[in-house]
């Protein structure tokens, strides 16, 4: 395809091979056919970072705002992620979750997360003890909610198996470090030295998101500061019979510590909030200086720690100290003891972090000329993927139109099409 006389090699190029990139792609070359589409994942699958480095659920939206992209793309995307599942054969089940108040204290906070549930359309069962013990004889709680709705897949397939419904070119081992956007497109090269040309971009690069927003010349008014999420897994997995949550607290956008019974049948224990010390810090011994000192220079990273740094004293110190996370995980199930819980690999969050030190509560999604930048997709992204998809596919094509009716103008004797 040509404009202005420039060659392109496709027509939106997506930067990130996680199921919200592929999930964009996939979305692009079904609703519009016919464009080209190419993706640059750096690593050399998919689905190596957030996407398969978390505990698999499909989260019902019981949690978020209603009205906002987080409630509906996560109450639509849990049934369309069901329903891609089974069309496609990918392990799942929707097992239901409970969530469970343990202190008085957390009463008010449950009672108002069944309100939050039924404005958002979900089917909520107010619990007490006794019932409790229906759906987990091991687990203790003064009251509970039990979400149906609630399931877990392996969403490493699902991206897969994304990467392979589309019609994109998904080019794994490219590493994207430049950008050169310019009036008439896009011009992207990776570590190889390999240059795409393209009519727009799509930025879905999760962990390093802000990053790309910048090479495209954009200020994205945000910093990716991530968070390491450390795992255990039950030695006994028949402590736990499904998904049991605690209350969560609503000044931050961490779940706390849960159970999860994933399709293999083991369950995990976890993830805890601790600052990770480089962008893929899966580890406390995985340290890079410049992306740490990076996190360091953004003013909202010492909002945060003046704000929480309570919150995050604890967090550290159930990471450093198995007895303290043991002791966490025994206010749910009294059962459990250190010999129980055996370390699973870590996850990173992406959270995006205001000037201001806010964390970004909601998706955030913002365009640029030729460009749409995701800029926050932590969980529920991978729930609600596929209406993510669509919106990111949305505002490409929308400024792919955009570009042929300026085209079409700028050419004499012929009239935009309308």
């Amino acid at each position: 395809m040509t404009a202005s006389g420039r060659s392109f090699d496709c027509d939106v190029l997506v930067v990130g091979g996680g199921i919200v990139g592929l999930s964009a792609a996939y979305a692009l070359t079904r609703s519009a056919p016919g464009t080209r589409v190419t993706v640059l994942e750096k690593e050399r699958g998919p689905a190596r970072h957030q996407t398969g480095r978390n505990s698999g659920v499909i989260h019902s939206g019981i949690y978020y705002r209603p009205g906002s992209l987080k409630a509906r793309f996560a109450v639509r995307g849990a049934a369309e992620m069901v329903k891609f599942c089974a069309e496609y054969g990918i392990d799942h089940q929707v097992t239901g979750k409970l969530i469970v108040a343990t202190d008085r204290d957390e009463l008010p906070r449950l009672h108002a997360l069944v309100q939050r549930g039924r404005e958002n359309g979900i089917p909520v069962r107010e619990l007490g003890p006794a019932q409790i013990a229906e759906y987990e004889p091991e687990v203790r709680g003064l009251a509970a909610i039990h979400v149906g709705t609630t399931g877990v897949c392996d969403y490493g397939a699902v991206a897969a198996q994304l990467a392979r419904a589309s019609d994109a070119d998904v080019r794994y081992g490219e590493e994207v470090t430049a950008v050169d956007r310019r009036p008439w497109g896009v011009a992207v090269r990776t570590a190889s030295g390999t240059v795409v040309r393209a009519r727009a971009l799509v930025n879905c690069a999760g962990l390093h998101c802000d990053r790309v927003a910048r090479l495209a010349g954009d200020d994205p008014g945000m910093r990716i500061v991530p968070f390491r999420g450390e795992y255990y897994e039950l030695t006994r997995p028949g402590l736990v019979r499904g998904l049991v949550y605690p209350v969560p607290d609503p000044a931050f956008p961490f779940l706390g510590v849960h159970l999860t019974r994933g399709i293999e049948g083991g369950v995990h224990v976890g993830p805890n909030a601790v600052p990770a010390l480089a962008r893929e810090g899966y580890t406390w011994s995985a340290v890079r200086p410049r992306e740490l000192a990076e996190t360091l220079r953004w003013p909202g990273s010492w909002q945060i720690a003046r704000r929480h740094w309570r919150y995050g004293a604890g967090e550290l110190h159930r990471s450093l100290s198995k007895h303290a996370f043991t002791q966490a995980v025994r206010r749910l199930l009294p059962a459990v003891t250190e010999d129980d819980l055996r370390p699973a690999p870590a996850g990173v969050r992406a959270q995006a972090v205001l000037r201001d030190g806010t964390l970004a509560d909601d998706f955030l999604i913002r365009e640029a000329p030729r460009t749409v930048h995701v800029l926050n997709a932590p969980s529920p992204a991978a729930t609600a993927s596929l209406p993510i998809g669509r919106e990111v596919a949305r505002r490409a094509l929308a400024a792919l139109q955009g570009d042929r009716v300026h085209q079409a103008a700028a050419e004499p004797g012929r009239a935009p099409e309308h």
